[in-house]
C-alpha cells in the first residue's frame, strides 16, 4: 500500500477545519483569518458572499474588520477588494485598464459585446423599474421591444425571467441579475443613481431617455475586473 493511500483513503472525509484557532494569540489569530479570506476571494472567479467567507474563519470574527484591513493593505497595490453582486472580489484597478490592455490587446472580458444604446436604454429601464414586461418595455418607448433585444441581453446574462405578471397571459417579467450588478460594478440596485433624484434635477425624464440620455450609474462607471471593457453606447439601433 503506498504512502499516500495510508494517509487518505478513498471513503475519508476531509479533516474539519480549525476556524476558531484558540490556541493562537489574538494577533496570529487575526492574521490567519485576514490570509484565509484573501485566499478564498482571489481563487473564487466570482464574487464571494459572506456565507461562504464565514465557513473559514471563527463564528466570532468580524468580515467586515477583517475585509477593511485587507483592504488597508492592498492600498499600494495595482489590485483592490471590491464589494460587488452581494460578495467581495478581487479586481484591478481602473487606472491600470489601459496597460492591461495594451499588453493583451483586447479586454479581460473578450467574448462579451459592447451594448448598443438601444440595449444599454431597455436594460436601464429593466434595472430601474424591474420587474417590468416586454410589453410594459415596449408602452414605455412606444415602439415593439423585441424578442431579439431581450435575447440579447439574456445571453450576456445580464437579465433574466422574472416572476409572472399578474397580467392577463400571466406573462414573464424582466430583472437584473447577479452579473448585471457584477459588470457595472455595484454591490447592490441601490447602488443605481436615485431615479426620482435625477427627474428632480431635471437630469432625466421619459424624453431624455427616448433621446439616448443614459444615467452614469449604468453606463460602467464601477471599476471593471481586470481592464474588463465598459458597457456603453457604441451605435443606435432599432429596437
Amino acid at each position: 500500500m503506498s504512502q499516500a493511500s495510508v494517509r487518505r483513503k478513498p471513503d475519508d472525509q476531509p479533516a474539519l477545519l480549525d476556524t476558531e484557532l484558540e490556541h493562537l494569540p489574538p494577533e496570529l489569530r487575526w492574521r490567519e483569518w485576514m490570509g484565509r479570506v484573501e485566499a478564498v476571494i482571489f481563487a473564487a472567479s466570482e464574487p464571494v458572499p459572506r456565507e461562504v467567507l464565514a465557513r473559514v474563519v471563527g463564528k466570532n470574527c468580524n468580515l467586515e474588520l477583517v475585509i477593511d484591513d485587507i483592504r488597508a493593505e492592498l492600498a499600494g497595490r495595482p489590485y483592490e477588494l471590491v464589494a460587488v453582486a452581494g460578495g467581495w472580489q478581487h479586481r484591478t484597478k481602473k487606472v491600470f485598464g489601459d496597460a492591461i490592455h495594451a499588453a493583451f490587446g483586447t479586454p479581460a472580458g473578450q467574448g462579451t459585446k459592447d451594448l448598443s444604446q438601444s440595449e444599454a436604454l431597455v436594460l436601464m429601464c429593466i434595472a430601474y423599474f424591474q420587474p417590468i414586461t416586454r410589453g410594459e418595455l415596449s408602452s414605455f418607448f412606444g415602439k415593439e421591444v423585441s424578442r431579439d433585444l431581450i435575447g440579447v441581453l439574456r445571453a450576456q446574462d445580464l437579465i433574466a425571467s422574472g416572476p409572472r405578471s399578474p397580467q392577463p397571459g400571466a406573462p414573464y417579467t424582466c430583472v437584473t441579475t447577479k452579473n448585471f450588478l457584477s459588470q457595472f460594478g455595484h454591490d447592490t440596485l441601490r447602488q443605481l443613481p436615485d431615479f426620482e433624484a435625477l427627474e428632480d434635477a431635471g437630469l432625466l425624464s421619459k424624453e431624455k431617455l427616448l433621446a439616448g440620455d443614459i444615467p452614469t450609474g449604468l453606463t460602467g462607471a464601477g471599476d471593471g475586473e481586470e481592464g474588463e471593457p465598459t458597457r456603453g453606447v457604441v451605435e443606435d439601433e432599432a429596437l
